[in-house]
């Protein structure tokens, strides 16, 4: 059998495929379409250390590819999960990262000082800088090296390995600096990518598709573009884990993302679709190495050709 374990940082995973956050829900909501605890990691939607409603209808709508939405990091609040909706997680055996965002490097502090005394199955922080919801309007933390460092040393009160979440719209001879800013500020690993800045009109309006204007482009439309941020950052960065998101719809998928340099990787926009995708690419994963001859998936890691 093959040994599909993994490590992304010091946290070591049954597995490299995780839900991407924002696409999985609270809780454990898509424990009715799969194992949750068979993931490496189930990676739940940002939350901020207060209670957010969002942006307007319409929320999410379908591109060529993938899909655009501008939900706008709705959530109850770090102290109403830890109540409400991480329970139901821990029960049913899955480890769990918990996504964190906020409007301010304070608000950051305050959400990673509120994870402190979570439970264990809670083994990492994603923690997302790539969100426009900030004091400086729509200009994202991760757009900067001075403040991807501040955002990630201000979290170090949760006491568990952090994850930084970056945005691609940096461009991709930036996105290496903020990798390292973000090592810098104690990020154990970086998640690449987020969603690419799109707009969608409707043609007949001349008005926004989505309520709240412009949005983030995900799915398989973006996924050679996400390859490509993991693999330079891979490049400029030798010794930082990395987790590649964006377009995985099949184990290909997964394998293209390790041979590049990944660790492991998450699912989002495939599940709107299909919400047992998830489950589904651990047992593809494990037959495409077993056909292939591979005994370790972590054998992958790192070996395209470039």
């Amino acid at each position: 059998m093959t040994d599909l374990t993994t490590t992304v940082g010091s946290v070591a995973l049954a597995n490299p495929i995780m839900t991407a956050a924002g696409t999985a829900g609270h809780g454990a909501e898509l424990g009715a379409y799969c194992d949750l605890a068979s993931l490496g990691a189930v990676v739940v939607k940002s939350l901020a250390p207060f209670a957010w409603a969002g942006n307007p209808a319409v929320r999410v709508h379908a591109t060529t590819g993938g899909m655009i939405n501008s939900v706008g990091l709705q959530g109850p609040g770090v102290e109403a999960w830890l109540t409400n909706a991480l329970p139901a997680l821990v029960a049913s055996g899955a480890r769990v990262v918990a996504s964190i965002w906020g409007r301010s490097v304070d608000d950051y502090r305050r959400a990673a000082q509120m994870l402190a005394d979570a439970p264990p199955e809670v083994v990492a922080v994603e923690v997302n800088i790539s969100c426009p919801n900030t004091e400086a309007g729509n200009e994202m933390f991760a757009h900067s090296t001075a403040m991807t460092t501040e955002v990630l040393a201000a979290t170090d009160g949760c006491r568990r390995p952090r994850w930084a979440k970056l945005s691609p719209n940096v461009g991709l001879v930036g996105l290496p600096d903020i990798a390292r800013a973000a090592r810098d500020g104690g990020a154990e690993a970086v998640t690449l990518v987020n969603t690419f800045f799109g707009l969608v009109i409707d043609p007949v309006t001349g008005e926004p598709v989505l309520g709240g204007g412009g949005g983030g482009v995900s799915g398989p439309a973006i996924k050679p573009l996400a390859v490509r941020a993991v693999a330079d950052v891979r490049a400029a960065c030798p010794d930082l884990p990395i987790i590649g998101v964006g377009g995985i719809a099949r184990v290909t998928d997964v394998i293209e993302y390790a041979r590049v340099g990944a660790d492991a990787v998450q699912v989002g926009t495939a599940s709107f679709a299909d919400p047992g995708i998830v489950g589904r690419l651990v047992t593809d994963l494990a037959d495409w190495c077993a056909k292939q001859k591979i005994e370790r998936f972590r054998d992958l890691i790192g070996t395209a050709r470039l």
